[in-house]
């Protein structure tokens, strides 16, 4: 008790000591600000989110984890913007745009007025200097791919301070989303980084935070190692309140890393934490029964547009001396032994055990929650162990007096599989899936990892078997998953970095995709789409479990809480989120 009396006062201190935030600036006429719709709020105080583990990096042209990009998203603006509410495209720091009668040139209209978060105007410039770094080969951005229409890159020309044009080799279907989560960057400063070729290396979470700027509702205030990241009000923010007051109402947003979600919901539970982006059913349902005690905001929005999968290590691994995964490469490459394990895999028991019936069995890459998308005609065979065999029969596979499962050459069968030591759910399926594999005689190891060390093994030093992993959830149409299903995509997982199609059912998907980014009309799209999808599911490069239902909480302090089923679900309205009452605020001040 001693113990938790000192952390209170050392949390009273902190509270005490903290550094006024930023007041917002006055409102000025030559300032073209967006009037935001919904509740008004009041200013002041701060609201805490728990993290699973801390972001990578806060570059956005780099990030490819989602808990840099929760961050980043808060820091940064994009011209136009994906409501996450309605998913209908809106104006952003373009207050407008044209496209010519053949489809081919978008011109945008900028805000005037507008400032970065340390207060240097924002104008053309800035877009141009943004869409060279996000087109460069050589920084490989995980967006570029959107950029790119039968290889050829947008043509951006600025026409005159607040006015951009943007030339596509051809029509592409939904054009006015790719702008969507391609942030802004400040020319100002990371020209010099970049024209230097260290763009790589800009932005990292130890960078000062007066060298962080962007067009979000926050600014990087302090990052404290392995315990949070502060931001506060960007004073400079180009949207107001329908009261004309300026945005974002808080002083401060926190991410405070606690490296579990059950560490999220005791934080949650114990009132130094806000918001939860992600429950599992054990902790929804915790949290219910709690509910009129805490009167806590708790929402089930349904199957989400993430896709859960099991990826087996394809890349090319001759240059990284690791003979041990290159060995059993042979088993993973063999379409057969991914379509026994695929059946093996009991799906139905992965949505009652892991999500409480609040998820859904997956057999491709798009699920229920995407109705526009989805392709209804995939067949969603049940677990079978008699289909596995029968499989791992005719390719040669044979099994010990032992039960052990023996290769063509009679090598035991043993590999493993990484994930997320800090998301309890994955962690779950990796043991079930263990479980089902074992009855074909399989012996695999499930390896938790760190989530940043995870993610190293599987882009960078390619050093792992399999992975369980998760994707999607930023948009419902196919255009940015690109960068997933194109044989030359940044995150094309199962044979990374490829320069060309390594198998003709890849070459498929990428005449496929790149059909249906420049086809207009949906039907057409749809069908395109829905081939891609079949291709997927009969070649299996990722094995596909289950999607969750977002599950979602904040405490009754949260206005304007309005989650959403695109990510990101809590904090996508984050610039109108606010303290309903200042005691409540003054009380969850300080370090949790």
């Amino acid at each position: 008790m001693k113990a938790i009396a000192r952390l209170a006062l050392f949390v009273c201190l902190l509270a005490a000591v903290s550094v006024a935030a930023p007041t917002p600036a006055a409102l000025n006429p030559n300032e073209e600000l967006q009037r935001a719709e919904g509740e008004v709020g009041r200013y002041g105080g701060r609201l805490v989110v728990g993290q699973r583990s801390e972001p990578k990096t806060l570059n956005p042209v780099t990030a490819t984890d989602a808990v840099s990009r929760e961050v980043i998203g808060r820091l940064m603006a994009d011209l136009i913007t994906i409501n996450k509410a309605s998913q209908q495209t809106e104006p952003a720091l373009a207050k407008s745009w044209k496209m010519s009668a053949d489809g081919r040139t978008f011109t945008l209209k900028l805000r005037k007025g507008i400032r970065f978060s340390d207060g240097h105007p924002f104008d053309a410039d800035d877009v141009v200097f943004s869409f060279t770094v996000y087109l460069d080969e050589a920084v490989n951005s995980p967006q570029r791919d959107l950029l790119l229409i039968d290889g050829k890159p947008v043509l951006v020309t600025k026409l005159d301070q607040e006015t951009v044009r943007f030339t596509l080799p051809r029509p592409y279907a939904a054009a006015e989303r790719i702008f969507d989560g391609l942030a802004m960057l400040p020319k100002h400063i990371l020209e010099k980084p970049y024209r230097e070729g260290q763009f790589l290396q800009a932005w990292t979470l130890n960078t000062s935070a007066a060298e962080v700027a962007g067009l979000g509702p926050f600014r990087v205030k302090k990052y404290v190692a392995g315990q949070q990241i502060v931001l506060e009000r960007n004073p400079y923010y180009w949207k107001a309140d329908r009261d004309n007051h300026r945005l974002p109402y808080l002083d401060e947003l926190v991410f405070l890393f606690v490296g579990s979600e059950d560490s999220q919901v005791m934080r949650f539970e114990a009132g130094q934490t806000d918001i939860v982006n992600r429950l599992s059913t054990e902790n929804y349902s915790l949290l219910s029964r709690e509910q009129s005690r805490t009167n806590s905001q708790l929402v089930d929005l349904g199957p989400s547009l993430e896709y859960n999968f099991l990826v087996f290590n394809l890349n090319d691994l001759s240059s990284k001396k690791l003979d041990g995964i290159t060995g059993k490469q042979e088993w993973f490459r063999e379409l057969k032994f991914r379509q026994a394990v695929s059946a093996a895999v009991d799906r139905d028991a992965i949505v009652r055990l892991v999500y409480g019936k609040r998820g859904t069995a997956l057999w491709g890459n798009v699920g229920p929650g995407n109705k526009l998308w989805m392709n209804q005609a995939l067949p969603h065979p049940q677990q079978s162990l008699e289909t596995s065999r029968q499989l791992l029969k005719s390719a040669g596979y044979s099994w010990s007096n032992a039960g052990q499962l023996l290769d063509p050459s009679g090598k035991v069968v043993e590999f493993s599989i990484v994930t997320s030591s800090s998301n309890t759910q994955r962690m779950k399926i990796a043991t079930l899936l263990q479980d089902d594999l074992a009855h074909l005689g399989m012996q695999v190891h499930v390896v938790p990892l760190d989530f940043r060390a995870m993610i190293d093994r599987v882009f960078q030093s390619f050093d792992y078997e399999a992975a369980i992993m998760g994707l999607g959830g930023g948009d419902a149409d196919p255009n940015p998953e690109m960068n997933v299903w194109l044989s030359s995509g940044s995150s094309h997982l199962w044979n990374l970095g490829e320069t060309k199609p390594a198998t003709p059912w890849e070459r498929e998907i990428d005449g496929l995709m790149q059909q249906q980014m420049i086809t207009l009309d949906y039907q057409k799209r749809k069908r395109l789409y829905d081939r891609v999808q079949q291709v997927i599911a009969e070649n299996l490069p990722f094995i596909f479990l289950a999607t969750p239902n977002i599950l979602v909480s904040a405490g009754p302090q949260v206005g304007n809480f309005h989650p959403a089923v695109l990510d990101h679900y809590t904090l996508w309205n984050a610039d109108q989120l606010y303290v309903r009452s200042q005691t409540k605020s003054t009380e969850r001040a300080g370090l949790r």
